[in-house]
């Protein structure tokens, strides 16, 4: 993979594992509620659970593309637009709830499931074998994984560690109109070297 595309996906994977979604939201409040230790398990299922999922992704793709090259003109431009849909909504996300999780952090094989019902999840997999794996070779797919593995645990660490003290910072409605722009503008910037 050569230097440059490599650089656009480390980027392309921490914008979009460190912006707002559900499994970012789950753990912040995971962490507000028990705390970083506890809270270890649920963030080893996210990370590894996407790194799983971005590599079956990435070889059940390679198949279709083989068979059906246009497939990865469509999904490139499907992935691309509701990236920028995304966007649009992390830059006009209201305040996380206030609602307090019952009972129990999520259990490391529960997170890593939840991997394959989160709508966020399936993008970034999409887009991420898409646009940085396009010829579709297994080293090429698994080079994507690996990258992601290694940004997201620190990425969704951040949202575990900074847990309720974050939910104060972005409830005051300036400063999270700030953050929300900043990460809809890095999501946006982090796709355009692959148009």
């Amino acid at each position: 993979m050569m230097t440059e595309l490599l650089l656009s996906l480390a980027g392309f994977a921490f914008v979009t594992s460190i912006t707002p979604g559900p499994n970012n939201l789950m753990l912040m409040a995971s962490g507000a509620n028990y705390g970083f230790r506890r809270t270890v398990p649920h963030m080893l299922g996210v990370a590894g659970g996407f790194t799983l999922m971005v590599a079956l992704v990435g070889v059940g793709l390679m198949r279709l593309f083989e068979a059906f090259p246009i497939l990865h003109l469509v999904l490139k431009s499907g992935c691309v637009l509701y990236l920028l849909h995304l966007a649009w909504k992390i830059a006009t996300a209201a305040a996380p709830g206030e609602g307090r999780a019952a009972g129990r952090p999520m259990r490391l094989v529960e997170a890593a499931l939840f991997q394959w019902v989160n709508p966020k999840a399936w993008a970034m997999a999409l887009s991420a074998v898409t646009l940085y794996a396009p010829g579709g070779s297994l080293v090429a797919v698994l080079a994507v994984a690996a990258v992601f593995g290694a940004v997201n645990l620190p990425s969704v660490s951040v949202w575990v560690a900074l847990g309720q003290g974050v939910r104060r910072v972005l409830a005051a409605p300036g400063r999270l109109r700030i953050f929300n722009a900043a990460m809809a503008v890095l999501l946006v910037l982090s796709v355009l070297p692959m148009l």
